[in-house]
């Protein structure tokens, strides 16, 4: 390819139709807003440091994305952490823990909170130093940057000042946002690749003004001068308004001359830019909102559980408070003494008699910290931890491994993996998600005539459903075995047509509209050839896959597009005269690009013969009504085809052509010049007349078709996701008809399934829109939806328990009505009750909208999965994003929650660690509530036997290390490794995430369930330990237990209780879970070892206590086995019942694999048959389908 500069100079910007050269006369009126509000800046290039620069001060190129800086770590991460009702509670208490009112040491109850709040702030400060670490990788790396007299230097970006100019090398990023001055070419163009940006892969072209055009060496810059006058700093990417005055002149800037930061340079070998806007002022920056805080669903109702506990917590103090005050009023009466030993006719304020309401109000004070324990401190920072843990597994999963991009799944985000366990409605892209994106040329109509006898995938699914053979199967499959091991697969063609292939199109009776028509293929487009230097094999850079699939066609067919000029196409082709190749260059003109809005695409050549040809393709919709009656002669057919395509599932445009006379193209190219030269906002509109008028009285040619091929193993996720019961939306920008194709391709629709089709290309709609009046076109449009809906809730009324027989397409402009707010309910009612729904030709906004309704209405957890820009709003709106990585760029995956290379890996995803991380959470978080409350209400136990007086049971720091130390680990390892069925199972029987779905394991029952399993706990405890201690001698010498004996006796019954209530819980043990359970038991011998041999103004009323009296004691020993196993009682008698009685789904997969029939099919059916509901989609709904329709008609069948 020519990429360096030419001695010829060519009129590149009269040639592409970017505005170069000086403003009309009227650009100053055009251009007004310049100056104004919200377009004040001024750049002074090639001065950053001069007199007039130092007026302003738009600061340096520094980018910071981190969270915190050395002054505000400390501060925002406390607010933070504070900001957690729990966090703040124990703050609260560990204030008043300086005060008379705590019943424990000021050290004791600080202690812990400071050691959670320590790790957390920890987690933040490491999470934080990455990102500054990018930052500092980013910030540092190098640039040349114009230093005067000529010299370039290498500079750090932090450095660059705006003014100051740069000069950036291939392959490079560009430093700040710049205004192209000139590049490597002499044109002054550049190819920008915007992919950290937009995520798209195909190259941008920009231009520099030809008044800058010029500067080509180092050297020019020795005088330079020049100022900018523009926009400031915003959000938009695809607008920019400003001017350049140089030598006294002034000249319009557009977004063609805007080079944005973190682009990349592509295929050309140096720029000159002029820095714009710095640091957090480029556009990117601007860009780079923080993605919308998501949490869990498990997660919010903790919250409710802390609050209900909080709420229990006031309850119980204030019972204490109560029950005190009353006491401590009957204390003294008439100046006889109740408990005279308490001396209340000489007590301080906390218990006085003749103030007893004051007293009950600081008893309620001290029983908020006496009772503590009923919230969990660690909950919140082991559950982060757990999810760290639980990314880390799901990021190392094989299975989830892309080989061949080298890519494994990436959990961005850890807050939502055990919503990953709850997903009720999956709302999927189609192109690049369900499909490769990856297109192949496989059919094409020339003349009226079909060429292409390549089979696609939804032929083949379709020929399954209709149960005929596919024609060419058996002499495809032939050819193959022939020729696979001669002829290598190329990638973009699977075409299969030995009429045109081979030169033998020359010999058709319309040799001349071919030879049209594959010129077409190689001449329209804006692809760059690379020659492979080893091969000679030449290769193309699109735009996009389609466009690549061209130009792959037409050079496989003997149309070799092999290089590009910046004012030529040059072409080998076969000629049809002579029938020899020849090589042919096109002088390229004017290329009208492709936008959604024109939905085609022209160039405008002249051949060698001097002939100027527009050759144009695009969607049918727009280029049947373009044709000419001259050039309307295979129209008929080419319909025809294109439908046939359409079924067939693929990709089709239109291709047509129209001469044009020296005259009519020179007028049309003074207009266009004039509209691309237009600076306002009327630019596009005045753009889109010019181009209307020229791109009509066209001659059809034919058209094209290719293959987006479903990735592999998707029609197999989309069955187990089905049987799981989650439901699958498809979300996509393509036609209906080859949506519905792709959808029976992967098993989402079948034969036999009704479909409500809810279209405005309806004749009727067709006709309103012809209406003069758009507001009441519009208003008739929306009744005419309203009543196709309400047709389709009837219809679903009236088909009751055979829903799963109903399919819901609607179209993106009958989307838009839908979505108001007076239609949308019953919109949503309609699609809630079908088996599949499919919304086709819909934009980015209408896939949020339509997540955000799911979502919102239905209250169940969404997941939307995309892999490019326009899935954006979809991810970010659903409870959780999955970003595809694939061949759109990287935005989709950048605005996700977990990344994965292929939409199959959903299926583990999901019904695997999806399934693990809601198990192991649920039970972790229920366990925690379980343990403190066991341990709180054998507290506020004793506090019924002092009298509610506030006299603690345990000694301070063994109420402090409950949480942190003696069993906290437990729960982290439950957490992290439990499983109730291995990963084969979760996947052979799929219903069990339904587990998930419908909250069973963290149902109100449930929690509500392990909170009474924690009181009957409590109660076994201390009652037994009570009666067991009460009156009995302790040791040898006779000597009953005191107080300190019974409070360390109760604690190592409640550890060893809650331990092994752990052991009894856990589904799947680990060497770790060994480990953390049976060592936490024995880490509380090793403490009272320790603590107790610590000087008693220390360990206080833990002194030689473990040594001296309760390890010498049989008794102690006894006491804590019969209570243990006393206390566990409930829970085994609980544990046997209902299993048997009772059973939940993973339950019976235990049994299964218990009694080794985890391969008896017929056993096995009796488990799966619960799988397998008539509601789903999916091939096995379809085979069932196809059984029992069957089953009901054997003679028709037969």
């Amino acid at each position: 390819m020519a990429r360096g500069r030419k001695s010829k100079k060519h009129h590149f910007g009269r040639i592409h139709a970017f505005s170069r050269g000086k403003a009309r006369e009227s650009f100053r009126e055009e251009h007004g807003k310049i100056g104004g509000p919200g377009f004040s800046r001024v750049v002074y290039c090639n001065d950053p440091g001069g007199n007039r620069a130092s007026f302003v001060d738009y600061g340096d190129n520094y980018v910071s994305t981190t969270k915190y800086n050395p002054v505000t770590f400390i501060p925002r991460s406390l607010f933070e952490q504070f900001r957690r009702v729990a966090n703040l509670y124990f703050l609260v208490c560990a204030v008043l823990s300086f005060t008379p009112l705590s019943p424990y040491s000021p050290v004791s109850n600080t202690v812990p909170l400071v050691v959670v709040i320590g790790v957390t702030m920890a987690k933040e400060l490491v999470e934080d130093w990455k990102r500054k670490q990018q930052d500092i990788e980013v910030n540092n790396r190098k640039v040349k940057v114009h230093l005067g007299d000529g010299k370039f230097e290498d500079t750090k970006w932090r450095d660059l000042r705006v003014g100051d100019v740069v000069k950036v090398e291939k392959d490079k990023f560009f430093p700040a946002d710049l205004l192209l001055l000139s590049s490597s070419f002499e044109e002054a163009i550049c190819y920008v690749e915007t992919t950290n940006l937009d995520g798209e892969t195909n190259l941008k072209l920009k231009q520099a003004l030809e008044v800058t055009s010029s500067l080509h060496e180092d050297s020019s810059f020795r005088n330079f001068k020049a100022s900018i006058k523009c926009e400031d700093p915003n959000a938009n990417l695809y607008t920019f308004v400003g001017s350049l005055e140089l030598e006294g002149q002034q000249y319009p800037l557009s977004p063609q001359q805007l080079l944005l930061r973190d682009s990349k340079l592509r295929n050309t070998d140096f720029i000159y830019g002029a820095v714009i806007f710095t640091g957090h002022d480029t556009k990117v920056i601007q860009n780079s909102t923080p993605p919308p805080s998501k949490r869990s669903t498990i997660e919010k109702r903790t919250d409710g559980i802390i609050y209900f506990l909080f709420c229990l917590l006031v309850v119980l103090s204030t019972i204490t408070a109560t029950v005190f005050g009353i006491n401590t009023n009957e204390d003294l009466n008439d100046g006889k003494m109740k408990r005279w030993y308490l001396r209340p006719d000489d007590s301080t304020v906390y218990y006085d008699p003749e103030r007893a309401p004051v007293a009950a109000i600081l008893q309620f004070l001290t029983a908020l910290m006496l009772y503590g324990n009923f919230i969990p401190i660690s909950l919140y920072v082991s559950i982060e931890i757990v999810k760290v843990l639980q990314s880390v597994f799901i990021n190392q999963d094989i299975h989830m491994y892309y080989e061949e991009t080298d890519k494994p799944a990436h959990a961005r985000t850890s807050n939502l993996n055990e919503e990953l366990g709850q997903v009720d409605t999956i709302l999927s892209d189609k192109t690049g998600t369900l499909t490769c994106n990856s297109m192949e040329f496989i059919k094409c109509s020339i003349a009226g005539t079909k060429y292409g006898r390549g089979v696609t995938e939804v032929e083949r699914a379709m020929a399954r459903r209709k149960g005929s053979l596919l024609p060419y199967e058996e002499t495809e499959a032939g050819d193959d075995e022939e020729n696979r091991e001669a002829k290598p697969s190329i990638k973009g063609f699977n075409f299969k047509d030995e009429r045109i292939m081979k030169g033998n199109w020359v010999n058709e009776p319309r040799a001349d509209v071919i030879q049209k028509f594959l010129q077409l293929l190689a001449i329209c487009q804006t692809a760059l050839p690379e020659v492979d230097e080893e091969t000679g094999r030449t290769s193309y850079e699109a735009e996009s896959p389609d466009e690549a699939a061209f130009v792959v066609a037409a050079r496989e067919l003997g149309f070799e597009f092999y290089e590009r000029t910046h004012s030529s196409i040059s072409v080998r082709e076969l000629d049809l005269f002579s029938g020899r190749n020849i090589e042919r260059s096109y002088q390229l003109l004017n290329v009208l690009e492709f936008s959604s809005a024109r939905k085609r695409m022209s160039v405008i050549v002249r051949n060698e013969e001097g002939k100027i040809l527009l050759l144009s393709k695009g969607a049918d919709s727009v280029m049947f009504e373009r044709l000419s009656k001259y050039g309307s002669e295979f129209v008929n057919q080419t319909k025809e085809h294109i439908n046939e395509y359409a079924d067939a599932g693929l990709r089709t445009l239109v291709a047509a052509y129209r001469e044009l006379d020296e005259r009519e193209y020179d007028e049309f190219n003074k207009k266009f010049t004039e509209a691309k030269n237009l600076v306002s906002a009327d630019q596009e509109e005045m753009i889109e007349k010019v181009t209307e008028v020229i791109e009509r009285e066209l001659i059809l040619l034919g058209a094209t078709a290719v293959e987006d091929k479903l990735q592999n193993g998707v029609p197999e996720c989309i069955d187990k996701l089905a049987q799981a019961g989650i439901k699958i939306w498809v979300l996509t920008g393509d036609k209906m008809e080859t949506a519905i194709n792709i959808g029976f391709a992967c098993s989402l629709l079948r034969e036999g399934m009704k479909q409500i089709v809810i279209t405005s290309e309806t004749a009727e709609a067709k006709a309103l829109e012809k209406m003069e009046d758009k507001s009441a076109a519009a208003s008739a449009l929306k009744k005419s939806v309203l009543r196709q809906i309400t047709e389709a809730k009837e219809l679903l009324t009236a088909t009751g328990e055979n829903s799963e027989a109903l399919a819901l397409i609607i179209d993106g402009k009958s989307l838009t009505y839908a979505l108001e707010e007076d239609v949308k309910n019953l919109f949503l009612e309609v699609a809630i009750g079908c088996a599949s729904v499919i919304c086709c030709r819909s934009s980015p906004k209408q896939k949020a909208l339509v997540t955000r309704l799911v979502k919102i209405r239905t209250g169940k957890t969404t997941l939307g999965i995309g892999d490019g820009a326009n899935d954006v709003g979809m991810l970010q709106e659903a409870d959780i994003g999955i970003g595809i990585s694939g061949v759109e760029g990287m935005q989709a995956v950048m605005s996700s929650d977990i990344a994965i290379a292929q939409f199959r890996y959903l299926e583990r995803l999901l019904l695997v660690h999806g399934h693990w991380c809601y198990r192991r959470i649920s039970s972790m978080i229920c366990y925690f509530f379980y343990k403190n409350i066991a341990f709180a209400f054998t507290i506020f136990f004793f506090e019924i036997y002092t009298s509610f007086s506030g006299q603690t049971l345990y000694n301070d720091w063994y109420l402090s290390l409950y949480n942190v130390f003696f069993t906290s680990l437990p729960v982290i390892a439950l957490g992290v490794f439990d499983q109730d069925v291995s990963a084969r199972l979760c996947l052979k029987f799929p219903l069990l995430y339904q587990e998930g779905v419908q909250n069973v394991l963290f149902s109100w029952v449930r929690i509500l369930g392990w909170a009474f399993n924690g009181a009957i706990t409590a109660v076994m405890v201390f009652f037994f330990c009570t009666r067991a201690m009460d009156f009995q001698a302790f040791r040898e010498g006779g000597e009953l237990a005191s107080m300190e004996i019974f409070g360390a006796t109760m604690y190592s019954c409640v550890v060893w209780v809650v331990n092994c209530q752990m052991a009894l819980s856990i589904s799947y043990f680990t060497f770790i879970q060994h480990i953390f359970i049976w060592g936490s038991i024995a880490f509380w011998y090793v403490f009272q070892l320790i603590y107790g041999a610590i000087s008693p103004s220390y360990s206080t009323t833990a002194y030689q206590v473990f040594i001296e009296a309760c390890a010498q004691a049989p008794f102690y020993w006894i006491c804590t086995l019969f209570v243990v196993i006393a206390s566990l009682i409930p829970y085994f008698a609980y544990a046997s019942i209902q299993p048997r009685f009772f059973p939940m789904y993973h339950q019976m997969i235990h049994w299964i694999r218990s009694d080794g029939q985890t391969e008896d099919p017929e056993f096995c059916n009796v488990v799966r048959q619960r799988s397998i509901r008539p509601t789903t989609v999916g091939y096995t709904a379809r085979i069932e389908a196809h059984s029992r329709r069957f089953e009901k008609n054997p003679l028709e069948n037969s």
